[in-house]
């Protein structure tokens, strides 16, 4: 008897740009899963109805996208720990009839560096993060977690504030302006902003004041080679790109829907950077 087909998908609005289908339609493939993962686009209005019935429909869970994120964490039936610290909900599965609500962008950026600098944590020690949306929050929660001390910068200082207020301990904000200064100190640094990403202003800091074993993480993946990952190199910093977060951020949601752990590999890395480096960027 042929096992039944198992079903996920990525819901949002005008997201046909989407890179998810193509990461697990991969896995799938080469891992012989009888499934799919489908793309499904809901207007605001129609966002809802659709999501509360989607073990009813059939799925076992499925990926939020924009513009639906803050109404996936109002409405699912629970939230995991991450979830709830975080703000933000971009992956969920289902229990029986309910959802249950997760994060797997603060995961993604750990699993990209144990795999690429394994022991990178091994004296914990601070970490300097741009911004202060979704992917900041989700940064700080993974480094904290690993027992770093986490200083975050943003451009509107209030809301660095309110991130570092809700987090506290190892947690604290910055002004913008001092972020060249955040550097002397810092083991990691993660540019968690749009900035430097295409047809957005660049990310202007100046790396000479980093210690020379410290990492620098760039979640901006259009151009895959950022300015700021370039000269990093050029320093000969330890580097981590947006493709890498995007990959290991995959890798729960697909585990939970599908029951089989996928693993980030270099012919899949190959295909997502020729897509890249081919498709018109993101909105």
């Amino acid at each position: 008897m042929t096992s039944p087909l198992r079903r996920a998908c990525i819901m949002g609005h005008k997201i046909a740009y989407s890179r998810s289908p193509k990461i697990h339609g991969y896995w799938l493939r080469t891992l012989g899963v009888s499934g799919a993962y489908d793309v499904v686009d809901l207007a605001p209005p129609d966002f809802p109805s659709f999501f509360l019935s989607l073990c009813a429909k059939g799925y076992a869970g499925g990926n939020i996208t924009k513009p639906h994120k803050e109404a996936a964490f109002e409405l699912v039936s629970r939230r995991e720990k991450a979830a709830e610290a975080i703000g933000a909900v971009n992956t969920v599965w289902c229990e029986g009839t309910s959802l249950v609500g997760g994060n797997t962008d603060w995961s993604g950026i750990l699993l990209s560096l144990d795999h690429l600098y394994p022991g990178w944590d091994a004296k914990a020690g601070n970490a300097v993060v741009l911004g202060a949306g979704g992917a900041a929050r989700a940064a700080s929660y993974a480094f904290c977690s690993r027992g770093l001390n986490v200083t975050v910068a943003n451009r509107t200082r209030g809301r660095a504030q309110a991130l570092a207020d809700q987090f506290g301990g190892n947690v604290s904000a910055a002004d913008w302006d001092v972020r060249d200064d955040l550097l002397a100190g810092c083991d990691i640094l993660i540019n968690a902003t749009s900035l430097g990403m295409s047809g957005e202003p660049p990310l202007s800091i100046r790396l000479d004041r980093l210690k020379p074993d410290a990492i620098v993480y760039d979640i901006v993946y259009v151009p895959l080679a950022t300015e700021l990952l370039k000269a990093a190199r050029r320093r000969g910093h330890r580097t981590v790109d947006g493709l890498s977060m995007l990959l290991y951020q995959a890798v729960p949601g697909f585990a939970r829907w599908f029951g089989v752990t996928p693993q980030v590999t270099p012919e899949l890395r190959a295909l997502m950077e020729a897509d890249i480096a081919t498709a018109a960027p993101a909105p």
